[in-house]
């Protein structure tokens, strides 16, 4: 299957891996037969290696309904997005709906992932955050001219979907990986350990992620390992977490952060890959 330059993330992402995948793409493994990835978010590995079978899992709810609307009813999105407005009344107008659950819950699938898209390209700086409450609670973002539509995006993406092999959970991590075999790769890009107090962001899900689930995940990835299952998972550089992995390989690389609520947070820092394989 022919890689198609057009499919890329429909979503703004923290922690997205758009400006990692030249260093990502040096550590992933020439063959496997199915992908998993675990924590999806806004899917930029998945997109760029555009696997023919793939197992793709997030814990939001939201996210994972846009993906299969994409892949389902991308026309009928493309039609609803069409009717959003970039104005900041209407944007908080449409943020609200999730606080009364019985009328949110009475929109459609389509709806819903035409809310949530919206949300993110006018919100402030992409930051796709909700409250212990699992609500939406990022301001307007005051864009001139944001991409609301993204329709060739949306349709290349779409027909990824479709053309592939791939199947969409909304589960736990360690639930997502089950089936994995031998063969299997399995990428990780989980909520990152905070590399100081002010740092910590785990706003994607009311859940929550702290170090207590990065021991988890870790435990996940020796069973991985005991199986003989390859491996790539992708975190910050802290003590805790090089000390938690000092039995793989990891490889330091740079990135650049551009979707933090502060600017000065902005800018080249420290990450690590860690795998289980040469």
């Amino acid at each position: 299957m022919k890689k198609n330059d057009l499919v890329m993330p429909v979503v703004k992402w923290v922690g997205g891996k758009r400006q990692l995948l030249p260093e990502i793409e040096k550590y992933i493994p020439s063959y496997y037969s199915t992908y998993y990835e675990p924590f999806v978010g806004g899917g930029a590995v998945l997109f760029h290696l555009q696997p023919r079978k793939a197992v793709i899992n997030d814990i939001n709810e939201e996210l994972m309904n846009l993906y299969q609307v994409i892949k389902d009813n991308v026309d009928e999105l493309i039609e609803d997005l069409k009717r959003h407005k970039n104005e900041e009344g209407y944007y908080y107008k449409i943020r609200e709906l999730d606080r009364d659950i019985k009328k949110y819950k009475s929109l459609s699938p389509i709806e819903r992932a035409s809310r949530i898209h919206y949300l993110n390209k006018t919100c402030y700086n992409g930051l796709f955050r909700v409250n212990s409450q699992g609500q939406f609670n990022t301001p307007f973002g005051r864009y001139k001219n944001p991409n609301i539509v993204n329709e060739e995006t949306l349709r290349a993406v779409s027909k990824y979907f479709n053309s592939a092999d791939i199947t969409f959970k909304c589960c736990d991590f360690e639930e997502a990986v089950k089936g994995a075999e031998k063969d299997s790769f399995v990428y990780f890009d989980p909520p990152y350990d905070p590399i100081n107090d002010t740092s910590s962001f785990t706003g994607y899900d009311k859940g929550g992620f702290d170090r207590e689930e990065q021991k988890r995940l870790k435990r996940l990835c020796d069973k991985l390992n005991e199986e003989g299952i390859k491996f790539l998972l992708s975190n910050s550089k802290t003590e805790f977490i090089l000390e938690l992995y000092k039995d793989y390989r990891i490889k330091i690389v740079q990135a650049n952060r551009v979707i933090n609520s502060k600017g000065n947070k902005r800018g080249a820092v420290d990450e690590v890959l860690v795998m289980n394989y040469e």
